[in-house]
């Protein structure tokens, strides 16, 4: 069998026997399921939680907590930065890869309300602000910049703002463990019922095509649940080898991905098997970050030519999806002695230092000419604190002139690429899993990786709308389907 097969509908007249009835089935307990739990709970739904892992967290318990939040949030305001639902709005909607305006104007307009909501949890985003360019915060700052916001064209068609929000954890991993666990015992306290080790199998439909419930499997056993909504909340499919070769098959080449066991597309094969359409699925989020330090980013980005492609100052994920356009996906971060600083956890590997760029061309394999011309070029620009080439925003402008130069390799196979997929279930704005004719499919919810939220790609996106969206979505997901038990 493979694992790209989608699941058998189930009939509902065919199930001789309910083993228990719900409101509500949720199916994985991450961010986004954990959240769709709890809100369908608060609305005095019944709710049962299937998750295959022994414990809740999903790759969530991953993360490092980074919580994409904007509109102006009690740590935007308590930092004295401006920020509106409109320019947030603004910016997602220019980011977007063939954009869904109505979920992100819901997002953007409700994204202060779910700050304080996931506050409410019984965790403070830390009112502070860590002005420097990093993937993440070292320690426990809760504001930082996570995107594009200050990029060219981007910080043109939208007042920029930081809302990178970070769960006030330290360190780079696991920060958003803590959410996972708040959400446990907020959906234990509400009467939430967890299964674990438990994964939902089938989706059980009536004659109609309305969800009516699932069939589990866990280990020795198995059986069916009657369910008025279910939600599913199952993760990506980045383990799925066979449906990473069919939608992203460059994803399998070199980098070394993001996930857990399962995510293996199970949520999103069986929105298919009840009708449900998909979205973005060629698209996923690969990134080696060149930075911290931030210094290094004075310097240019260059490809095999010898020819910049990119502004240095984009988010790392940005100038990742660069690099992988460039011919065999080659490209060399180029610092001058006065700039070049070795970074403490170096993802993409320092290659060498050479006294003249002649030299160094050799070194690279460029072509010397074209890779004067190109540093000659920047440097004469970057003197005048200007860069009409790609528009490097002004503080990362700095002429790389003095000698000896070294390189950095940004090649794929050579920097340690790591990536998830974006790809999933087509869905509305409150989570409902649409059909190719864009109806929804009575009952049945998506949110999280199981579903496409923001219609993404790897130079548009922005740390924390994962975990920002899936728990937003999630919801709304979980709110809409706890209605149609009322």
């Amino acid at each position: 069998m493979s694992t790209a097969d989608i699941p058998e509908v189930i009939a509902a007249a065919a199930i001789t026997a309910w083993d228990a009835e719900f409101d509500v089935v949720v199916a994985g307990f991450g961010i986004a399921g954990g959240c769709a739990a709890v809100a369908a709970a608060t609305r005095g739904a019944r709710v049962l939680v299937l998750e295959r892992a022994a414990v809740a967290g999903g790759t969530t318990a991953l993360a490092g907590g980074h919580f994409y939040l904007g509109g102006g949030t009690a740590v935007q305001q308590a930092t004295g930065h401006t920020d509106s639902a409109e320019e947030m709005y603004k910016y997602l909607l220019s980011v977007s890869r063939d954009p869904e305006p109505d979920k992100i104007r819901a997002y953007a307009e409700g994204s202060v309300a779910h700050f304080d909501w996931l506050e409410q949890l019984g965790f403070e985003f830390e009112r502070s602000y860590y002005p420097e360019k990093a993937v993440i915060q070292p320690g426990t700052q809760g504001l930082m910049y996570t995107g594009n916001e200050k990029v060219w064209p981007y910080r043109e068609q939208a007042v920029p703002a930081p809302r990178g929000h970070k769960v006030p954890v330290p360190g780079d991993t696991q920060g958003a463990a803590l959410v996972i666990e708040l959400l446990v015992k907020r959906a234990a306290a509400l009467g939430v019922e967890v299964r674990y080790e438990t994964g939902v199998t089938n989706l059980v439909l009536d004659a109609d095509g309305a969800v009516a419930g699932v069939t589990w499997r866990k280990p020795g056993e198995t059986g069916a649940v009657k369910a008025k909504s279910v939600v599913l909340a199952a993760g990506g499919f980045v383990m799925n080898s066979e449906m990473v070769a069919a939608h992203v098959p460059w994803l399998a080449e070199k980098p070394f991905v993001l996930g857990t066991t399962y995510d293996d597309g199970l949520g999103i094969r069986l929105g298919v098997s009840a009708g449900g359409a998909t979205r973005n699925m060629d698209q996923a989020f690969v990134t080696a970050p060149v930075y911290p330090p931030a210094q290094l980013l004075t310097g240019i980005v260059v490809n095999r030519k010898g020819e910049r492609f990119v502004a240095e100052d984009s988010y790392h994920a940005r100038t990742s999806a660069f690099v992988l356009d460039q011919p065999g996906a080659a490209a060399y971060l180029i610092v001058d002695s006065e700039h070049m600083e070795r970074p403490v956890f170096p993802l993409a590997p320092f290659i060498d230092g050479w006294e003249t760029v002649e030299e160094m061309a050799a070194g690279l394999g460029v072509p010397y000419e074209t890779l004067q011309s190109t540093l000659d070029n920047y440097n004469a620009n970057a003197a005048q604190g200007t860069d009409p080439d790609f528009h490097k925003g002004a503080e990362w402008l700095a002429p790389q002139d003095k000698g000896p130069w070294g390189a950095f390799d940004l090649t794929l196979g050579k920097a340690l690429y790591a990536g998830f997929t974006l790809g999933g279930l087509r869905t509305s704005v409150d989570g409902e899993v649409l059909r190719d004719n864009g109806s929804p499919i009575p009952g049945l919810y998506a949110a999280g990786a199981t579903s496409s939220t923001l219609a993404q790609d790897g130079k548009g996106y922005a740390s924390g709308t994962q975990l920002g969206a899936g728990s937003f979505f999630g919801r709304r997901a979980g709110h809409h389907a706890a209605s149609r038990s009322s």
